[in-house]
């Protein structure tokens, strides 16, 4: 991120842990920053009942937010932190069984104004043990307009 915040590690996360703490949704879903960088975020996510569908798997809807909110991240790693999402694509592969689950984000390639990222939803078990459980691609573009020539 070409910020205020230069390249270092802690200060990009706390950055990045802040930004996450000022989204009353991630707040009440109980999400957390577990990693950011350069071109990186992860998510995580301890599994609560009320994240659980009627079998006992993380709902869909909690992976579609988890994936989308992490592939914004990565992207705003690149872009800056005023960011919002383009599209989003999403594959379910397994359910998600946890207690944990990371989305784990990365940037493909990017402009000065879009991203293209990726992201992994892992499910951690207590053991450790991780699966990968979905796939998302996005796009993210930078808010706001792009400043005109003529102005």
């Amino acid at each position: 991120m070409t910020t205020e915040l230069g390249t270092d590690a802690d200060a990009m996360l706390d950055f990045a842990a802040k930004v996450l703490a000022a989204q009353p949704f991630s707040v009440f879903v109980g999400a957390r920053m577990v990693e950011f960088g350069s071109g990186s975020a992860t998510l995580g996510l301890d599994m609560a009942d009320h994240h659980r569908q009627q079998h006992g798997y993380l709902h869909g809807g909690m992976i579609g937010y988890l994936a989308d909110n992490a592939l914004t991240f990565a992207g705003g790693s690149v872009l800056g932190p005023n960011v919002l999402t383009a599209g989003m694509t999403l594959d379910y592969l397994r359910p998600v069984t946890g207690p944990q689950v990371l989305a784990i984000a990365e940037v493909i390639d990017h402009t000065e104004r879009m991203a293209v990222c990726r992201c992994r939803i892992v499910s951690v078990g207590a053991a450790g043990e991780r699966t990968d459980c979905a796939h998302a691609q996005g796009t993210i573009r930078a808010a706001g307009r792009a400043q005109s020539s003529e102005q």
